[in-house]
């Protein structure tokens, strides 16, 4: 049996789900319905059974050791298909809401998939079609690499990063603690200098930052990818929900001036975890128009970029990476998802992955759309993905009635300020 050690930020993102749950959604919708959908979920079955990286669980050890990734079935009971009271498109989505309160266990499964068949009004079908959402535990993927992994469930011989297995890291902390200390007081340096750029500055938390209460909703609008590119599909749907967002939050009465988004980045280099990306934070500059306000947003992006590869980045993640089990786990442990801060690195999330060519299958139904909707956490209550298949982009509001009140009203604006 393989069995690989859990790399130090896969064993807190898994021991953190259970103070904040992070499982990932992510979703699929196909133009038709199969025509013989236990023969489609049996061929998604043996797909998984087939790719290594999908047949693992987590077995947990015990408060001295790291987590370990070990080899297991397939079983049947990895596919759910749910038969809907309401199956429109809308109804579709309020059930994946609450697919949010079943949180996974990634020690028995780690990944799961929900089918609906069939469902009318997918966008750009006309006539039923199916959706077929993976959930996925954040311990196993982070997006680029659960996008991959999904792929191959449906038919696309993706290439599936390998991951490092950390081996006796722990007896190099002390060196490495020396290096990630010399290295900071490096980036101290090379900022004073202006060589480096400043560390991104936090704002102010909004009504944005409540935490998630009341009726939760998703809501998805579809464009055209040469529709958003300005100058990419990433920074074209950062400017419209600046637009949006300072629109509905200055309607509730909020200042959003210093308005800001969290934005997941991929890290450069070899991947040495499951979880290989840091968020940064990115100015949204309501006050400007839209062609000066694309300018500043690819300039943070460009700034964080720069930022994150000086070498104590790097220094402080190898550190990181040695860090003892129980040390970790007791870091773990102080976290108190209660506390509140006034303070916050972005108003809102905005994660973006381009999940490739539309070439995935479930059964004869081809794809049309892919979409996400990243989790909400007690300081976060909206969030956006931004998930492009072949020439369809969908742009995914996944939004707590505690932090934007109408999410309608909300998405009528964020709809309006999409290009195309």
């Amino acid at each position: 049996m393989t069995v690989r050690r859990l790399a130090a930020v896969d064993a807190q993102t898994y021991w953190m789900s259970a103070k904040i749950p992070n499982d990932a959604f992510l979703l699929y919708g196909f133009d038709g319905v199969p025509a013989g959908l236990d023969h489609a979920v049996e061929v998604v079955r043996r797909r998984a059974d087939a790719c290594p990286e999908l047949r693992v669980r987590i077995r947990d050890g015990g408060p001295l050791t790291y987590p370990t990734w070990v080899d297991g079935p397939i079983d049947a009971d990895r596919f759910s298909v749910h038969e809907l009271d309401d199956n429109s498109w809308q109804g579709c989505l309020a059930f994946v809401c609450r697919l949010a309160d079943s949180q996974l266990d990634p020690r028995v499964s780690p990944w799961r998939v929900h089918v609906f068949s069939p469902v009318d009004g997918v966008p750009t079908v006309s006539g039923l079609g199916a959706v077929a959402v993976v959930q996925m535990s954040h311990a196993l993927a982070d997006g680029v690499r659960s996008s991959a992994l999904a792929a191959r469930l449906f038919g696309r011989a993706a290439a599936i990063e390998p991951v490092a297995t950390p081996r006796w890291r722990g007896v190099t902390l002390p060196w490495r603690s020396v290096v990630a200390a010399r290295t900071h007081r490096e980036l101290v340096r090379d900022t004073e200098a202006g060589v480096v750029p400043l560390q991104a500055p936090s704002r102010p938390a909004l009504r944005s930052n409540a935490r998630p209460a009341g009726v939760r909703s998703a809501r998805t609008l579809i464009r055209r990818r040469d529709s958003l590119s300005r100058p990419t599909v990433t920074v074209g749907v950062l400017c419209a929900v600046s637009e949006a967002l300072s629109a509905h939050l200055r309607a509730l009465g909020d200042d959003p001036s210093a308005l800001g988004a969290e934005v997941p980045m991929a890290k450069t280099g070899v991947r040495q975890a499951n979880n290989h990306f840091g968020n940064v934070a990115v100015g949204l500059y309501p006050e400007l128009d839209v062609d000066q306000r694309a300018d500043r947003i690819v300039a943070d992006l460009a700034d964080r970029r720069r930022r994150a590869q000086h070498p104590a980045m790097r220094a402080a993640s190898r550190a990181y990476a040695a860090v003892p089990a129980p040390l970790l786990r007791w870091g773990v442990a102080q976290f108190d998802p209660t506390l509140r801060s006034p303070m916050v690195t972005g108003n809102t999330v905005v994660s973006s992955v381009n999940r490739g060519p539309a070439d995935l299958s479930f059964g004869d139904a081809r794809v049309v759309l892919t979409a996400g909707y990243p989790a909400l956490s007690p300081m976060m209550g909206l969030s956006h993905g931004v998930h492009g298949i072949g020439d369809t982009i969908a742009v995914s509001v996944h939004a707590a009635e505690s932090a934007i009140g109408d999410v309608d009203e909300y998405v009528a604006r964020l709809d309006a300020a999409l290009p195309g």
